[in-house]
């Protein structure tokens, strides 16, 4: 009892300071002092995320006497894990603005960013600490063996020597600062450490995460609908219609080759074949804007890129994700495997691919469903005609 009551007590006293840094009238973070659980009620508060959000996303934030980051750093040093929860929730739009500002082309004439960079940091030293000086390791499956099943349990030493161990991350170093050639691993296990409680995280964190996924890959490209178009071009292939994207990209060719075949069409047939495949490929003005006020695109070595693949993998297939955050998820896969195509970056490819698999077949067998439930409820509302009475015929 004395500890719940020491832990409410340090909620209601961070929550007060924080409401002294972000004066609201419409909602006000006192009021969230108040509850049983201060921490939990203050994270699943829209009102309250979209206040923080937008005093972190001020053109002014993440400097070294910034208040926010201040209150932000010493919040996470506290040992509750309540207090923690709430700092990690507000990671993914800490490092999207921190990352975007320094990538952005006038990232000389922005004025420090060291808030951020303590936030950050704090948040690898406790990983630091936690792993103790060793790797994160998996252990790869024995592929001459025909299944998982068949792997015997008691191997002899011999066999446990030559077992195949792959290093999802090599051992931590401590650091004190954030250094160029060292931000990619401190913004990784940062990365690291909200995967590990994604699964109690809000909505909106989750969908800030993708949509700034989504701009730091940059700007969308065809690539990232090659499944997508593959399928859609088997289908109109079996149905006798032809490759209509093959014929785009023929027509194309050859206007820009200045010759005009019959087969072509006019020239609006061509601006319309044009229009409807940026349709087809989501590609619109409305969209780059929304990117462009998210992030920018930047640098994704796979110390960055490793954390956000398994994160986008629990947004697309987390039981208890909303339907918007699977989308976001979804939409920001294909443009970071577009990414990771022009890269050439075989291990993005790969991981990158399977979900975008995954997240097509579950999407298929969703559907499914949802036509064979509806198929059964209009049958079973479907009235049926009465039958006529049976009627027979005895002979006296």
């Amino acid at each position: 009892m004395h500890s719940w009551w020491e832990s409410v007590s340090k909620q209601r006293s961070r929550i007060l300071s924080l409401s002294s840094l972000l004066p609201s009238h419409e909602t006000p973070l006192s009021s969230f002092a108040d509850s049983d659980r201060p921490a939990l009620s203050l994270l699943s508060s829209p009102a309250a995320y979209s206040l923080v959000s937008f005093a972190l996303s001020s053109p002014g934030s993440g400097s070294g006497s910034d208040p926010l980051c201040q209150w932000l750093y010493e919040t996470f040093q506290s040992s509750d894990p309540h207090l923690r929860l709430l700092v990690l929730s507000f990671l993914p739009l800490l490092s999207g603005i921190y990352l975007s500002r320094i990538h952005s082309s006038d990232s000389s004439s922005l004025p420090s960013l060291a808030g951020f960079e303590a936030v950050l940091v704090a948040v690898y030293s406790s990983e630091v600490k936690s792993r103790s000086g060793k790797p994160l390791l998996v252990q790869i499956p024995d592929l001459s063996q025909p299944s998982l099943y068949h792997t015997p349990r008691n191997k002899p030493a011999d066999d446990r020597s030559r077992q195949s161990v792959g290093i999802l991350s090599p051992p931590l170093e401590p650091h004190l600062a954030v250094k160029s050639t060292k931000r990619a691993i401190i913004v990784g296990t940062a990365l690291d450490c909200y995967y590990k409680q994604v699964s109690q995280m809000p909505a909106w964190s989750k969908l800030e995460f993708c949509t700034f996924a989504a701009a730091w890959a940059g700007q969308n490209c065809p690539c990232g609908t090659k499944f997508d178009r593959d399928d859609h071009d088997h289908h109109e292939t079996g149905n006798g219609n032809g490759n209509r994207h093959d014929r785009f990209f023929r027509e194309d060719s050859g206007f820009r080759n200045g010759t005009r075949s019959d087969d072509i069409g006019s020239e609006d047939d061509v601006i319309k074949d044009v229009v409807v495949e940026m349709n087809n490929l989501g590609i619109n003005k409305e969209d780059a804007v929304n990117l462009e006020k998210k992030g920018v695109r930047i640098p994704l070595p796979w110390e960055v890129l490793r954390p956000i693949v398994t994160i986008l993998g629990h947004c697309l297939f987390g039981p208890l994700n909303s339907q918007d955050v699977k989308d976001a998820a979804s939409a920001a896969v294909r443009c970071l495997y577009a990414r990771a195509s022009h890269d050439l970056a075989p291990q993005a490819m790969l991981a990158l691919q399977s979900l975008i698999r995954l997240d097509k077949s579950a999407r298929a067998a969703a559907k499914a469903a949802a036509t064979a439930v509806a198929n059964t409820t209009s049958n079973a509302n479907t009235p049926s005609k009465a039958k006529k009475p049976e009627i027979l015929l005895v002979s006296k």
